[in-house]
């Protein structure tokens, strides 16, 4: 992998952290929302599926 593309793929990683911990933070404060750990699990695991597809492309 060239260093643009490991740039762009940890500032993806990045933001979706913040993004990740926006997540639990508002399902926390408003629990009726859903289970906090269920959202950031979806989230997690969707990430993780868009971050191997761009690494082995």
């Amino acid at each position: 992998m060239s260093t643009l593309a490991l740039l762009v793929l940890l500032l993806a990683t990045l933001v979706a952290t913040m993004l990740l911990g926006g997540l639990v933070y508002l399902t926390y404060r408003h629990p009726r929302l859903t289970a906090p750990l269920g959202v950031a699990g979806t989230f997690a695991a969707v990430f993780v599926a868009v971050v191997a597809l761009i690494t082995v492309r």
